[in-house]
């Protein structure tokens, strides 16, 4: 007996209906993949914005040797020529013990001043699901002065020599061309020259990255300081206070990143930059200054 045609249409579009789930069933396994979370890197093209550490950390086994060089003011005429007659140093040793911390430590010629600092960071930036749209970094160092004690008559302790200092920096890549972050900070004075000087300071910061082609950016560097307003270079002698202004460009070169910048900033690390800046961008009171930062991978990566 031949099958009636409407039993023979519906057997047709069942097995037409099976191929047709199952064909979309695997374009689905091949084309639509499940989200997958990536983090987010280059925030700043090196551990620092200008002054201040940025988001950014070194990877693995990095040690990143940085020249800190900064010029006398520019203001000074033609006579220092423009400041470039006068210079201060910083030597540093970055290094990354992994993907979340750092270590690094330096020397100034500025009070002939040692610094060490650690930075770790919790929570770093990504995509995708469960991803934080900010990093999170938490920074802690310590300075150490090596000048001569000047009132050598007193009693004068170890402990007068050091300073401390913690940072929070909460940062964010909006964009491949706009990054910014935000960096509350304090820092500790165990010795400071009057009761009207404070020993804890504090201060917020705003550091931001503006990328103008594929080796160049511009970046900003501005911290506020909330309650010190002069600085005493002795118990009668006070001098105002100001907050500390950096704008320069990062330039890369391969393994190199140069940072050339102009700044109101006095000295190369948190302690002094934040509780010694006596310079006064209004009255030209500004130095030329530029950063070299060359990274070496001295512990291989792993594969």
């Amino acid at each position: 007996m031949k099958p009636k045609p409407i039993f023979s249409l519906l057997v047709a579009l069942t097995l037409a209906s099976s191929a047709f789930a199952q064909e979309e069933d695997l374009l689905g396994l091949l084309g639509k993949e499940e989200p997958k979370k990536e983090f987010v890197f280059n925030a700043f093209k090196s551990s620092r914005v200008i002054m201040s550490h940025s988001m950014e950390m070194l990877r693995p086994g990095v040690l990143d040797f940085r020249i800190l060089h900064r010029f006398g003011l520019v203001n000074r005429g033609i006579d220092e020529l423009f400041g470039l007659d006068d210079a201060s140093i910083r030597l540093g040793f970055d290094y990354g013990i992994s993907n979340k911390l750092t270590v690094g430590f330096g020397r100034a010629g500025y009070k002939k001043e040692l610094d060490f600092f650690l930075k770790y960071r919790p929570v770093q930036q990504a995509t995708g699901p469960k991803a934080s749209p900010v990093s999170v970094l938490v920074l802690g160092g310590t300075t150490l002065s090596t000048l001569q004690f000047s009132d050598t008559s007193r009693s004068n302790f170890f402990s007068s020599r050091m300073s401390y200092y913690g940072q929070l920096i909460l940062g964010s890549k909006f964009n491949e061309s706009f990054t910014m972050q935000l960096m509350p900070t304090m820092v500790h004075r165990n010795l400071v020259f009057t009761k009207d000087d404070p020993s804890d300071v504090f201060a917020v910061g705003i550091g931001s990255r503006l990328k103008l082609s594929k080796r160049i950016s511009l970046n900003v560097d501005y911290y506020y300081v909330v309650n010190q307003e002069h600085y005493y270079t002795s118990v009668t002698n006070k001098l105002k206070l100001h907050n500390p202004l950096s704008v320069g460009f990062d330039i890369e070169t391969g393994g190199h990143v140069f940072q050339l910048h102009f700044t109101n900033a006095v000295g190369m690390n948190e302690r002094v930059f934040l509780t010694e800046t006596t310079n006064d961008w209004g009255k030209g009171d500004i130095q030329f200054g530029f950063n070299i930062s060359r990274a070496f991978q001295i512990k291989k990566k792993k594969s």
